[in-house]
Formats: structure tokens, sequence, C-alpha cells
């Protein structure tokens, strides 16, 4: 299926059925292909989340509270 620019703008909710339905879709502009919409498969997709997880809780180790300046001030002692 082709469809042009204007053509998608237009009727992108029918071109994405078309594609839900199996159908690769070559977008054009002034005639030349610019995008293809593919219908994406199980495969396509990570059988694992991929987006941000929430905040990592971390273990308490029992270490003191360091501010900024304390810890430029370790490494830069561990660098010389």
């Amino acid at each position: 299926m082709e469809a042009t620019a204007r053509e998608f703008n237009q009727k992108s909710s029918q071109i994405l059925a078309a594609a839900a339905r199996g159908e690769t879709v070559t977008v054009t502009k002034n005639g030349t292909p610019v995008a293809r919409v593919v219908p994406i498969t199980e495969h396509d997709v990570p059988p694992y989340p991929t987006d941000p997880m929430g905040d990592i809780e971390l273990p308490d180790l029992g270490l003191p509270d360091l501010t900024d300046d304390e810890i430029e001030d370790v490494l830069r002692r561990m660098g010389s």
C-alpha cells in the first residue's frame, strides 16, 4: 500500500489499522518514498520492560553521609 504525506496526515488512523492487519504502507512526499509504516510482530517487542522502573532502593551499608565537597576531596587524595 502507498499513501502520500497528505493522505497520511488525514487518514493516519486508517493507515495504522492497515499496518495492524499486516500491511506495509509506504509514505511518499512529492512522489518520493520518505517513510514506511510496518506491522510489528511479537518478535519485535522485547519480553522485558524498557522504561524506567522507578526508584532504586540501595541497602544501607552503614557508611557516613558525605557532602559533594567531601567526596571530591577523597577522590582528589586518591589520585595523588
